[in-house]
């Protein structure tokens, strides 16, 4: 008996296989689509949907050994690719970034924030440098970020479409995450105020959560608790899908997104989870801490 055969309702379908195209071929052809977090996990997933499609590409992020190994991967889709190591940051590098790709490739028409920083912690462990490590990639860096790419479009009038990757917990809070959660809503209200203010422009603004999608890239910390929860198998059985996703399906929702065929959809942030972050029990399960969930003694008790 199979493992699929066992379970008790089917979930949601498997996806089309990896290099199956959700939009007619040549969609991206003469596109530069520029993605921060672009040389590893879903950032990398996202990219290669993009080259699929006939994107060049540029690839941010800052390791460039990383960065290297992914250009060599993704150019072997088709596209031009080009990596840069890039700390988002830095708006000065940010621009340089900017004029390497207009200078090499072309404008970039779509910019995917993908970069971002995130680990577990009670919330009463942050210091201020991990507090301001988070907010600052991933809030403040993905502003930049857009900044830097909606300036330029205004000042060449021409259109453009933004892609943030957002988290569920932008809505929920999230135990566990203060600080990631902080920094993601406020990655989602980037999205809805410039939208409105980019609309009239022709630039689009939209948000992507990812659900649980695992992937060789996780960081320690997160694939560490991925483990203690269950293994993969398990994992799918708390999902309402009864599976876990897939990138490459998180790249089909981007590709569609900043596509012609979604031009009017902005100011939305689209979540691909399979329901995952919807879901209620009828009894309400007993209450852990964050402290206990993560192995943690009580706080301010030395380490043994």
């Amino acid at each position: 008996m199979t493992e699929d055969s066992a379970r008790p309702h089917p979930g949601l379908p498997a996806p089309p296989p990896l290099g199956a195209c959700a939009l007619p071929p040549g969609t991206y052809e003469g596109s530069v689509v520029l993605v921060t977090g672009g040389g590893s996990g879903l950032g990398k997933a996202m990219a290669a949907e993009f080259a699929r499609l006939g994107a060049d590409l540029v690839i941010v992020g800052r390791s460039m050994d990383r960065l290297t190994a992914a250009r060599e991967e993704l150019a072997r889709l088709g596209g031009r690719v080009v990596a840069a190591a890039c700390d988002i940051r830095e708006p000065e590098r940010i621009a340089e970034v900017f004029d390497t790709a207009e200078a090499t490739l072309g404008p970039p028409s779509v910019l995917v924030n993908s970069a971002a920083a995130n680990f577990p912690s009670p919330a009463e462990d942050l210091s201020p440098n991990a507090w301001r490590a988070v907010l600052d990639i991933t809030l403040t860096g993905t502003w930049f970020m857009t900044r830097e790419f909606g300036r330029r479009h205004l000042a060449a009038r021409t259109p453009g479409s933004v892609i943030s990757i957002g988290a569920s917990y932008a809505w929920t809070g999230g135990p566990g995450h203060a600080h990631s959660a902080a920094a993601k809503a406020g990655v989602r209200n980037l999205v809805e105020t410039l939208a409105v203010e980019w609309g009239p422009y022709g630039i689009q603004v939209n948000g992507l959560v990812p659900g649980l999608m695992p992937h060789p890239d996780l960081p320690e910390a997160i694939r560490t608790g991925l483990d203690r929860a269950a293994d993969e198998g398990e994992l799918a059985l708390r999902q309402p899908a009864l599976r876990v996703g897939r990138p490459r399906e998180l790249g089909w929702a981007a590709t569609f997104l900043a596509s012609p065929y979604a031009r009017f959809i902005s100011g939305h942030t689209l979540v691909v989870d399979g329901a995952n972050w919807q879901r209620r029990a009828l009894v309400t399960p007993p209450v852990s801490s964050v402290r206990e969930q993560l192995g943690r003694g009580a706080f301010g008790e030395r380490a043994g």
